[in-house]
């Protein structure tokens, strides 16, 4: 008798569950629209920041001003970052970058759309891997990638 009984438990316990689960499945859509927080994630901002050695501000102004200008504009115009800006540190204390590089893209992408991206941007460049490194390294020498940070803009809900 006592088996018979524990099993009815055991049943009705279930049953209860699933009508618990069944009533959360029901109610998180009407949680999710009363949700009291006021901001929503927007863009993701990646922010660099650069430091560069006695002398070389023009140089590398020079450089972001060509090169690395174009590209940018470029995936912009792709849609594949939705903005940049150089913002430069006008009182810098030992050991804080230079400039501080910042791009704005709204949402990470898949390895295939990577590998899309990386052969548009090795036939935008027309040089090879090793000569892009050997150009990044060139510039090594008058500029130090010190870190970078990955940041996301939150924006007022509507």
């Amino acid at each position: 008798m006592r088996g018979s009984l524990w099993g009815e438990y055991q049943m009705m316990k279930l049953g209860l569950a699933a009508l618990g689960a069944a009533a959360l499945v029901v109610s998180v859509p009407a949680f999710a629209q009363d949700d009291p927080y006021p901001l929503v994630g927007g863009d993701y901002v990646e922010v660099t920041g650069i430091e560069l050695s006695d002398g070389a501000a023009l140089r590398y102004a020079q450089w972001l001003a060509g090169e690395w200008r174009a590209n940018e504009d470029f995936f912009v115009a792709q849609g594949w970052n939705t903005r940049y800006e150089l913002l430069t540190n006008e009182f810098p204390r030992k050991g804080e970058p230079d400039i501080y590089i910042v791009r704005y893209f709204p949402k990470f992408i898949d390895n295939a759309e990577g590998e899309k991206r990386r052969k548009i941007m090795m036939e935008r460049y027309k040089r090879t891997e090793q000569k892009l490194q050997e150009e990044s390294a060139g510039r090594a020498t008058y500029r130090t990638v010190g870190g970078s940070m990955l940041l996301r803009k939150q924006e007022w809900k509507k």
